[in-house]
């Protein structure tokens, strides 16, 4: 073999091994990211499930003081089952806002009824609460800046390649369209 096309293939093969540890390596940053996207929804999820099992023992509370009140109590637990049933992550935005929604209906009921505001029970459980509403809105916000990151890493060159070749889709974020509900729900006492 001539010197010439040994070195040629060396060029080769080293410009391959180059492109191939570049690949590898891009293909292992966007795993890494989407595992860190499905944590932080995950970590949203653990937030999302402590509100659910805290909205039923502030219903009853609420319709000990209010029993009255049966159709903001009704629309408090319609939408936490709504949310519960949420499949995607568009969903479940839509399903918070809702959420969010009715639990102001319900704290507005509290103004209403002095004795429920005095109440040790309800006090703790808005406590409760108002900490579990701290915790989702920084999952929420850890999420949606990771959901940038992955989906900035699979939109940009070499990252589209990537993501044409195996299937890697955007990720949607949480999302609060209601202007209201983009803060935490305020709890008063």
């Amino acid at each position: 073999m001539l010197p010439g096309i040994i070195i040629l293939i060396v060029i080769l093969v080293i410009i391959a091994l180059v492109v191939i540890g570049v690949g590898v390596g891009y293909y292992n940053s966007i795993i890494s990211i989407r595992n860190r996207v499905e944590n932080a929804w995950h970590q949203i999820d653990v937030q999302l499930r402590k509100r659910y099992d805290l909205i039923p023992n502030l219903v009853e509370t609420v319709k000990g003081y209010a029993a009255h009140e049966k159709e903001t109590l009704q629309k408090v637990i319609e939408a936490r089952n709504t949310a519960i049933n949420a499949g995607t992550v568009k969903e479940q935005s839509n399903a918070e806002n809702q959420i969010t929604g009715t639990l102001k209906s319900l704290f507005a009921l509290s103004e209403r009824y002095p004795d429920l505001k005095a109440d040790q029970h309800f006090s703790r459980l808005m406590e409760q609460l108002n900490g579990i509403e701290s915790n989702i809105a920084y999952a929420r916000q850890f999420y949606n800046d990771t959901v940038m990151k992955f989906n900035t890493r699979i939109e940009t060159f070499p990252g589209n390649i990537f993501a044409r070749i195996f299937n890697f889709k955007n990720r949607d974020y949480f999302e609060i369209e209601e202007e209201s509900a983009r803060g935490p729900v305020k709890v008063e006492f």
